[in-house]
């Protein structure tokens, strides 16, 4: 990816204060904060009717055109005019780079620029205080609230923060977190839609609403205005009740030249989190992972096996191991089957290093999570994952976090599926290792609905896209080799690779040993190439090794791959996974190889519904440049 800093304006934008009223008549200069390169610049100002405002320019020109922010409380003060004076603190730099216990890079940088800004207003009188940062990747702001004379407490009724954009743009909407995305228009989308939102604004410029750090709020979707053309209004999922202080979730703004370098810039969601709090995370352990259908004994201790052999860390025992999951009645500290011994399972696994996941209903969760948890670890599981959780309201996302944190001091990691996003409170709690809140393979998705997912809503953070390889439905919709391609493209440190598979479903595929070598958490992250619904090209790198994920959509294409990310006069092998119809498997996938260094440029050819995967490794001392050239050069 190029450097940011080639889009940095004149260096007045850095500390950029304009003297010139809001548009419709602020009464107010502008406040101005400038990301540390010049990239962002977040402006504050107040306008008409005292409405507090801001804007946003990026590259030099304005992405977000003024408009208002603010809340409303339940029989209280409205936030969201009559104010008549702005101030901005004082401008602090922060640069720090800090160490993950796992994700996409082994070190995130965490460098802004930031301030608080105050709106005032003498009746009623009261003040609007806002956190405001400014990154080279985006800007982000929150509500702040402090205790006053005989008040600690607020009732919010409803958040109106405004994102006005320069034109009816392109957007992908998706009005569930789990349902298929559509192109619309800003003005054509039916209701509220889902964060990261995403938009396309002309030259391949993208733009994100997203939100961050959202542990005990209601969520944000965003709502088309019905008075204001071309803006997208916050929608709180219900009313929040807080103490004093409060600090309100993160609203994020990012943008980039292309949907590749809006999601290779996803680490700022994690950078508006708090650090972890996990003082000895040494038992929180990433890998891959296999589902035992069957929910038997047998089943379960083929899938130990079949992990061992393939290079796996964890088998998963889905909804039914305890009972009906949808009837009250269940005990999930009961084994239901009769043909299932879940503690010899689980006994066999342990001693061949293989961790057993656990599917717990949201039911019981509720219910019984204190009784549970303490059976759960005298058992030896390695984690849980929550089905069907309750979401969105405030109630509800403050039980699952406190309920993350419960799982942390057993020393158990956890899985949220179903309509769940992540906001980046995974770097806070690393054992919440990741979540569903995706169309992931169980859905079927052809390739446009999976990089639509890749280039939105991974910019929220790690997904389980349940990955289905040996099913039929792949050659209906894409190819085994795209399969193998989504492991590299869609991050997640749980990787569930055989959803609906069985051991048995394996016939010596020679393209296995792909899956037995990949990693799940990664040193280095490059998007090569990216399209929203159309193509990518993601490299990452663990040690010595990179192993890259291309996926096509729509039409044949072929897409150049440099490798002078690879160190230079060092000599690597290249395997390449393709789609082959020649090939004697049922999964028709090729392996071909050849030499390689940093100054190779391999081609990816893809069919319109392919994909192909690559793994680079350092050749061996003394060997010999491997001959042949890869399909499609």
């Amino acid at each position: 990816m190029n450097d940011l800093r080639r889009w940095t304006t004149a260096p007045a934008l850095l500390l950029l204060a304009l003297s010139a009223p809001a548009a419709g008549g602020a009464a107010e200069p502008w406040k101005s904060l400038s990301s540390p390169g010049g990239v962002f610049v977040i402006e504050f100002s107040v306008g008409e009717k005292g409405r507090p405002m801001y804007r946003v320019k990026y590259a030099g020109a304005g992405i977000i055109e003024p408009c208002g922010i603010g809340f409303v409380e339940a029989e209280g003060p409205d936030w969201t005019g009559g104010f008549d004076a702005i101030e901005m603190g004082v401008v602090s730099g922060h640069d720090e780079t800090w160490k993950p216990v796992w994700g996409e890079r082994s070190t995130v940088r965490d460098h802004y620029r930031g301030a608080t800004v105050i709106f005032k207003r003498p009746e009623p009188p009261g003040e609007l205080k806002l956190d405001v940062r400014a990154y080279d990747q985006g800007v982000a702001f929150r509500y702040v609230v402090d205790p006053s004379a005989g008040r600690n407490s607020i009732r919010i009724e409803r958040e109106e923060t405004e994102f006005r954009f320069t034109g009816d743009h392109n957007l992908w909407a998706v009005y569930s977190a789990q349902g298929k995305y559509s192109k619309t228009r800003l003005s054509k989308i039916r209701s509220s839609v889902e964060r990261p939102c995403v938009l396309e604004i002309g030259d391949g410029k993208v733009i994100a609403v997203a939100e961050a750090a959202l542990v005990d709020f209601s969520r944000m979707r965003l709502r088309r205005s019905e008075v204001s053309p071309n803006t997208l209004v916050s929608r709180l999922h219900g009313p929040v009740r807080a103490k004093l202080p409060l600090k309100t979730p993160w609203r994020v703004i990012m943008a980039a030249e292309g949907s590749g370098q809006l999601l290779q810039n996803n680490d700022l969601i994690l950078n508006l989190n708090e650090p972890n709090r996990i003082a000895e995370p040494g038992w929180i352990r990433p890998g891959k992972v296999i589902r035992d259908v069957t929910l038997s004994t047998k089943g379960g201790m083929a899938c130990v096996d079949f992990a061992v052999e393939n290079g796996l860390q964890f088998i998963e025992f889905d909804a039914g191991w305890y009972g009906n999951q949808g009837d009250e009645a269940s005990d999930a500290r009961t084994v239901s089957r009769g043909n299932l011994d879940l503690p010899g399972v689980i006994e066999y696994a342990n001693k061949n290093n293989i961790g057993v996941i656990l599917y717990v209903n949201r039911r019981h969760l509720e219910r019984d999570l204190d009784k549970l948890l303490p059976v759960y670890r005298e058992w030896g599981i390695a984690g849980l994952k929550f089905g069907f959780v309750q979401h969105g309201d405030q109630k509800w996302t403050r039980w699952m976090h406190k309920a993350i944190v419960k799982c942390a001091k057993y020393k158990l990691m956890v899985d949220v599926h179903d309509e769940y996003r992540m906001t980046g409170w995974q770097r806070t709690y690393p054992n919440f290792m990741t979540a569903e809140g995706i169309g992931g393979d169980e859905t079927r998705p052809p390739n446009e609905q999976a990089l639509a997912n890749l280039f939105s809503r991974m910019i929220a953070g790690p997904a389980d896209h349940t990955i289905c390889y040996f099913n039929g439905y792949v050659d209906q919709t894409t190819s085994h080799a795209a399969q193998l391609a989504k492991a590299v493209c869609f991050f997640s440190p749980w990787q569930f690779l055989f959803w609906y598979d069985q051991p048995s479903s394996a016939q010596g595929e020679p393209e296995l040993e792909f899956f037995k070598l990949l990693p799940t958490t990664w040193d280095e992250t490059r998007v090569l190439h990216g399209k929203i619904g159309s193509y990518a090209v993601i490299a990452r790198r663990k040690g010595s090794d990179w192993f890259i994920g291309c996926l096509n959509a729509g039409e044949p294409r072929s897409l150049k791959v440099p490798l002078d990310f690879l160190p230079v006069g060092k000599k690597f092998e290249a395997r390449t996974y393709h789609h082959d119809p020649g090939a004697e498997t049922r999964t028709k996938v090729g392996i071909a190889r050849r030499g390689v260094d940093s100054g190779t440029v391999l081609n990816a050819s893809m069919s319109g519904r392919g994909g192909l995967a690559i793994r680079i490794f350092p050749a061996k001392e003394g060997s010999a440049r491997v001959p042949g050239e890869l399909p499609g050069e």
